[in-house]
C-alpha cells in the first residue's frame, strides 16, 4: 500500500480534485469547459516537457518563458508582415533551438552553473523580444494557415491536444525506448558513472537544454496562433506553472524522477486546480498560493522519494 501511494497518490488527489470541482460547480464538467482545461493544459504541458528533458540531465532552464516570448515575437513578426507562413515557423523554433543550444555551450563548454547561464539567456531573450516589438504587440488579421495550427479540431478533438499528444508521445518513446534517451537520464542520473560508461555526457546536456529551447519555441508558435498576436512577456505567466508541473509529475510513476507521463498529469491537474477555483468563485490570488504550496510540497515528496529509494537500495546492497 505505501508503494502503492507513492507511485500514484499524488494521481489520485489529482482525480479527487477534478471530482470535487465537478460536484461544486455544474459549469466545470461541461464539455465546452473541459474542452478549455485541455487547451490552456497543451501549452503548459508543452513547456513543462522541454523543461523536464533539460532537467533529466540534471540541468534547471529557466529561460523557457522568456525564449517562448522572443520565439512567440519572431514568428508573430514575419506573419504580421506577411512572409510565408513556414518561414515563420521554422523562424521561431529555430530561436529556440538557438537558445537551448546556447544554454548548453555555456553549461559544458564554458562550465557555467545552468541556473546563471539560462538566468542569462532568459534577460537577453527579454531584452530581444522588447527591441523587436519596441514595447507594442504583434496584432492583426492573420492567415488561417497559420492560425489554424492551434485553433478548430479534429475529430472532435482540439488541434491543440493533438498537438501535445505527439509531442508528448515523441518525448516518451525517445526517453524510454532509446539509446539516446537512455543515456540523456543517465547522465542526470549519475553523470560520472555515466561518464565512465562511455556516454559523452556533455552532448547529452546539451541535447537536454537544445530540447527545451526546441519545445519553447514550439510552445511559443502555438500561443501566436492560438491569440491571433504576439507579445514580449505572452509566455510570463506559464513559467512558474511549468515549474511546478515537472516539480509535481515527479511525485508520481516514478518518485523522484522528471517523466513524461507524470507531466501531463500534473499539468492538467494544475490548469483544472485553477480553472475550479475561479468558477467557484475563489480570488485571483487563491491560484498564486495553492501553487506555491504546491512546488514546496512537491520538492518535499521528490526529496523523500529519493532517499527512500536511495535507502532501499543501499539496503539490498547490503543483504
Amino acid at each position: 500500500m505505501r508503494h502503492f501511494l507513492s507511485t500514484y497518490g499524488t494521481a489520485l488527489a489529482g482525480v479527487a480534485i477534478v471530482a470535487f470541482f465537478a460536484v461544486v460547480s455544474p459549469a466545470f464538467p461541461t464539455a465546452g469547459n473541459l474542452s478549455i482545461i485541455l487547451k490552456e493544459t497543451s501549452f503548459l504541458a508543452i513547456l513543462a516537457l522541454g523543461f523536464a528533458l533539460a532537467l533529466m540531465t540534471a540541468e534547471l532552464d529557466l529561460s523557457i518563458a522568456e525564449v517562448a516570448s522572443l520565439c512567440a515575437v519572431i514568428t508573430g513578426s514575419l506573419v504580421h508582415a506577411g512572409q510565408p507562413v513556414w518561414m515563420a515557423i521554422v523562424a521561431g523554433l529555430g530561436a529556440g533551438l538557438l537558445c537551448g543550444v546556447a544554454n548548453g555551450l555555456a553549461v559544458t563548454a564554458l562550465r557555467v552553473p545552468s541556473l546563471i547561464a539560462t538566468l542569462g539567456t532568459a534577460a537577453v531573450a527579454k531584452g530581444l523580444a522588447f527591441m523587436i516589438t519596441q514595447g507594442v504587440a504583434f496584432v492583426g488579421r492573420w492567415p488561417t494557415s497559420f492560425t489554424g495550427l492551434a485553433r478548430g479540431s479534429l475529430l472532435g478533438i482540439p488541434n491543440l491536444v493533438w498537438w501535445l499528444v505527439s509531442i508528448a508521445a515523441t518525448a516518451f518513446v525517445f526517453v524510454n525506448w532509446t539509446r539516446t534517451g537512455s543515456h540523456l537520464v543517465a547522465t542526470g542520473e549519475a553523470e560520472e558513472a555515466a561518464r565512465l560508461a562511455g556516454i559523452r555526457t556533455a552532448r547529452m546536456k546539451r541535447l537536454g537544454l537544445g530540447l527545451s529551447g526546441l519545445l519553447a519555441g514550439g510552445t511559443a508558435v502555438l500561443l501566436a496562433a492560438s491569440v491571433s498576436s504576439a507579445a514580449p512577456n505572452m509566455a510570463g505567466d506559464h513559467f512558474l506553472y511549468a515549474i511546478a508541473a515537472v516539480l509535481l509529475g515527479m511525485t508520481m510513476f516514478t518518485p523522484g524522477k522528471p517523466n513524461v507521463i507524470g507531466t501531463l498529469v500534473a499539468a492538467f491537474t494544475l490548469k483544472a486546480l485553477g480553472n475550479g477555483l475561479i468558477l467557484i468563485g475563489a480570488a485571483y490570488y487563491v491560484q498564486d498560493i495553492a501553487l506555491g504550496l504546491i512546488i514546496v510540497a512537491s520538492v518535499a515528496l521528490s526529496a523523500a522519494a529519493v532517499k527512500r529509494a536511495a535507502f532501499v537500495k543501499k539496503l539490498n546492497f547490503r543483504t
